[in-house]
């Protein structure tokens, strides 16, 4: 029933130089050009609550949580590990942890759930969830446990305290202490953010060694609505990614990412809306739902950017045709899925709004014209300059001036690895007369173009010796310098300068005042943004026969299924007090109010005030438009309490191996009154049903969420609802249900 709950001195210039020679073309990317999803295939069956790093190595790497990785293989993996050297192709490394390794607070037969994995300082550094602990015998004592390792591979060894303890809730149990998300500062200070759905998604403070939480914790996002947090900062937002409803209910799963953005890393985040996701009417954007292809619970999502620029989401899913392993009502079957991250007028949005992929796209950029791990000794691709360089070890380590024999044009991404081993600063030079360095005897990140100059503060314990990501941007005349420990949207400074002119040439890498470190140098092409969204739901002409005002009693096109004499129509509305009944599971008590759709595509929409309250629990109160076929199969819309909260649940319940599974996703935020949509389209290639939930707070402004379907050969009709207890008593308030082509 309701919502269902988861399971910088200009001496010493590191980079890359482009002369002031003529661009020739730029040699053809190595990259795979296309990928489909899912991407863990090669993996395993299942590789859920995915993040990915990039190593030393210059390959990528992703971690799941403890789960069997294929069918009938039953023996769980301890976070599994894959690498990648195009984040298409990934082959297994094997698991983080051995079958008797657990840290010395956790309870034999803890799992691990959700790693988050980052560089710390000169080491990487596990966040992870323990399920059980010595804490209560009673388990569900969750806790944030953390691991470090030298090597994204491993060895991992677990730090002998947890990073944040089991915490008891004031209503019984411990508080749900999981899905783990590490995010650093601009000044420097590490944040873990942390929860889910029995006591809110909170971030606290971290030592400088990421092991321990210090400080006082923040709620960054209410219980039961959000968890699997994952925060980033872009052009100067930070932004809290979370999912919402239900990662594991099978062929009803709905699980489904909003977001919301703050100024400062420990909110408030507001969504679009400008409602903060602590609200009891829960604020939060979608970012990435079900669009009613084979992928839905899209959901527990991470972060990458490719060499091009281009941000993704790695995210799990599950098969609506095979969303188990093994047996029905079993280990959700949740494989690993990658997807385009667009930035859309200040808000992240999958495939600019068309959601998951299914069948060939783009893949991302993971080599270009230079592409340098430093693996071999000679230097064949480059001119030596001034100075000593020397190769060793996977790494290029030198003084003085190396400058690539390949020439680039156009707009650029270049990326280096860097340490500062002994140099006074590092830098990028572009033309010979523009130039991006960290200056580490003036502490600062500096961007100059002859006498215009731009810079950032480094973080007070910036430690140059560390490794870090130095990328730079230029499109057009402007460029964008970073430098972040990790490349997960964690910039320690950024520096933007409008150039006197386009820049093209060489590239070449320098040291000066001392010795330097790189590795995994590239350049490539500038990804090309997404500027404009996929079209949202058109509202075409009205249909009047369809459609009723409730002007004049109730149209006799109407039919109940179990009809309740407590709903009247009166003063040109229909009102009807919630019933102390459901449709979900095999009790079917719950009347429902009906009429024909018409055929073809079509949009439908009423208006219903419901007056919920907010901050109570009221479980689980709801009104709104149903799209059904019979008791076990049908889609409800609807403004509904969830405990303290107030959320649009879309939910969905179908026939599955025997019996009737019920799930649900998340749309907009409910007002007293609200605005529904459910837009239908047939499929042409399947002729399934597709009912897309759309909810607005004013009728002006709407919010669309995900898609729900039903087989071809079905006749749905559209109805109303009023459902989920009587105490206390609440009457739902429809102006109309009005149809549109």
């Amino acid at each position: 029933m309701g919502h269902l709950r988861r399971g910088g001195a200009v001496a010493a210039v590191l980079g890359l130089l482009l002369a002031a020679t003529p661009a020739a073309p730029a040699a053809a990317d190595r990259s795979v050009t296309r990928y489909h999803n899912p991407i863990s295939a090669g993996v395993g069956d299942t590789f859920a609550d995915p993040v990915v790093v990039r190593g030393d190595d210059g390959s990528w790497y992703a971690y799941g949580t403890t789960d069997p990785l294929r069918e009938g293989e039953r023996q769980p993996h301890r976070v599994p590990i894959a690498r990648s050297t195009d984040l298409v192709d990934w082959a297994y490394v094997g698991d983080a942890f051995g079958p008797d390794q657990r840290p010395p607070y956790a309870a034999p037969g803890a799992a691990f759930w959700a790693p988050d994995v980052r560089r710390v300082g000169d080491r990487y550094v596990m966040y992870v969830t323990v399920t059980d602990t010595t804490v209560s015998p009673e388990g569900s004592d969750y806790a944030i446990g953390a691991a470090t390792a030298p090597t994204p591979a491993g060895p991992w060894t677990f730090a002998d305290q947890p990073v944040v303890a089991p915490r008891p809730g004031g209503g019984g149990g411990f508080l749900w202490t999981i899905d783990p998300s590490q995010f650093t500062d601009t000044d420097g200070t590490s944040y873990l953010y942390y929860g889910s759905y029995y006591g809110g998604i909170s971030v606290t403070e971290l030592s400088p060694d990421g092991l321990r939480a210090v400080g006082t914790p923040t709620l960054v996002a209410i219980d039961n609505k959000f968890e699997g947090s994952y925060v980033l900062r872009h052009d100067g937002w930070y932004y809290l990614f979370a999912s919402t409803a239900n990662c594991c209910a099978g062929p009803a799963t709905g699980y489904s990412v909003q977001v919301g953005r703050a100024r400062s890393p420990r909110g408030p985040f507001l969504d679009r809306d400008g409602i903060p996701l602590t609200a009891s009417r829960a604020g939060g954007t979608p970012v990435l739902t079900q669009n009613g292809n084979r992928w839905i619970g899209t959901g527990h999502n991470g972060f990458l950017t490719d060499l091009s620029g281009q941000d993704w989401i790695v995210y799990h899913a599950i098969d609506r045709s095979d969303p188990y392993l093994d047996e029905p009502f079993g280990i959700n079957e949740r494989p690993m899925l990658l997807d385009r991250l667009d930035w859309i007028d200040g808000w992240p949005t999958v495939n600019a709004g068309a959601g998951p992929s299914d069948g060939p796209r783009p893949a991302p950029v993971t080599t270009g014209p230079v592409d340098e791990r430093f693996d071999t000794a000679g230097l064949a691709g480059w001119r030596r300059g001034t100075g000593d360089w020397r190769v060793a070890d996977g790494r290029l380590t030198g003084t003085g001036s190396l400058t690539s024999r390949t020439t680039v044009g156009g707009d650029v991404r270049v990326e280096a690895d860097l340490r500062l081993t002994g140099a006074r600063g590092a830098g990028v030079a572009l033309a010979d007369r523009v130039e991006v360095r960290v200056d580490t005897a003036a502490g600062r990140l500096v961007a100059r173009d002859g006498g215009r100059t731009a810079g950032a503060a480094l973080p007070a314990g910036f430690t140059p010796a560390d490794r870090h990501n130095l990328s730079v941007e230029v499109r057009g005349r402007q460029l964008v310098a970073e430098l972040s420990p990790a490349r997960l949207g964690d910039q320690l400074a950024v520096v933007t300068l409008r150039l006197d002119r386009p820049v093209a040439g060489r590239v070449g890498l320098r040291a000066a005042g001392g010795p330097a470190e790189f590795d995994n140098v590239s350049v490539t092409r500038l990804y090309v943004p997404a500027r404009t969204a996929v079209s949202e739901p058109r509202v075409g002409r009205a249909l009047p026969a369809y459609s009723d005002e409730f002007a004049g009693g109730l149209d006799p096109a109407w039919s109940w299924v179990r009809p309740d004499p407590a709903a009247t129509v009166s003063g040109g509305a229909l009102r009807w007090p919630t019933q102390a009944a459901d449709l979900t599971g095999t009790g079917n008590t719950a009347g429902v109010l009906l009429r024909d759709a018409p055929a073809g595509d079509y949009v439908v929409e009423t208006k219903v005030t419901l007056d919920l309250g907010e901050e109570t629990v009221r479980n689980y109160q709801q009104a709104g438009l149903v799209a059904y076929v019979d008791d076990d199969r049908f889609a409800r819309l609807a403004q509904v309490a969830i405990w303290n909260t107030r959320q649009v649940e879309y939910g969905y319940e179908l026939p599955f191996a025997g019996q009737p599974v019920y799930g649900g996703t998340i749309v907009g935020t409910p007002a007293t009154t609200t605005w529904l949509r459910l837009a239908h389209r047939v499929d042409p290639a399947t002729g399934e049903h597709e009912f897309r939930a759309g909810s607005s707070r004013d009728g002006e402004r709407w919010t669309w969420g995900g898609v729900w379907t039903f087989p071809a050969g079905t006749t749905p009709r559209i109805g109303l609802v009023a459902h989920g207890g009587a105490q206390p008593p609440v009457t739902a308030e429809f102006d109309y249900l009005r149809f549109y082509r």
